[in-house]
């Protein structure tokens, strides 16, 4: 059984861990605001998401945007711009709350009928020597239970998401060491 690459890209192979390449995904599928919280457009987008509600506006102030009512407002009005440190608190605290609103929906429907088909493009050795290349073919898997992954991913800790996903991709044999790096990881929901 191989153990966790410790030196990955010693010899030029090139990629991203698989849990990272997973967490990009559930970010597709969670279907962000595109425009950038730099623009007027993108900022009002995610202060009114985050402040639709009270409901909201409490998971926004757990997330981190902890500004006064006073000052949501006058951003909202255009009275007032947001500094360059708040932008990134609002962006952090929208992203934050939209993957704990999804979560359960995203979950439901990677768990639905069975799991989810998830396919792993292998690594990128171009760079590599020809005598350390080794054979890596494309590879898919049926993830059953998402639980552990998406929990991770909503929490935003990469350590967990990494435990979670090298726990289900050792289902793949004695060469799941092969997929711990990857260049994409495919799936819908």
């Amino acid at each position: 059984m191989p153990e966790r690459t410790i030196e990955f890209g010693k010899y030029g192979a090139r990629g991203i861990k698989g849990s990272e390449a997973v967490a990009r995904q559930l970010d597709a599928l969670a279907g962000f605001v595109a425009t950038p919280v730099t623009s007027r457009r993108g900022l009002l987008a995610r202060l009114h998401y985050l402040t639709r509600s009270d409901h909201a506006r409490a998971a926004a102030r757990e997330a981190g945007l902890t500004v006064t009512d006073r000052t949501l407002k006058a951003w909202l009005e255009g009275r007032r711009s947001p500094t360059k440190k708040n932008l990134e608190t609002i962006d952090t605290a929208y992203r934050a709350v939209r993957r704990r609103n999804v979560a359960r929906y995203l979950l439901a429907r990677l768990n639905a009928r069975g799991g989810t088909r998830v396919e792993l493009h292998p690594l990128n050795q171009s760079q590599v020597i020809r005598t350390r290349q080794r054979v890596v073919e494309f590879r898919s898997l049926n993830i059953r239970h998402w639980d552990r992954i998406v929990e991770a991913w909503v929490a935003g800790d990469a350590q967990a998401l990494d435990d979670a996903w090298t726990d289900q991709i050792v289902d793949l044999g004695s060469e799941w060491g092969q997929y711990e790096f990857v260049t994409n990881v495919g799936f819908a929901a």
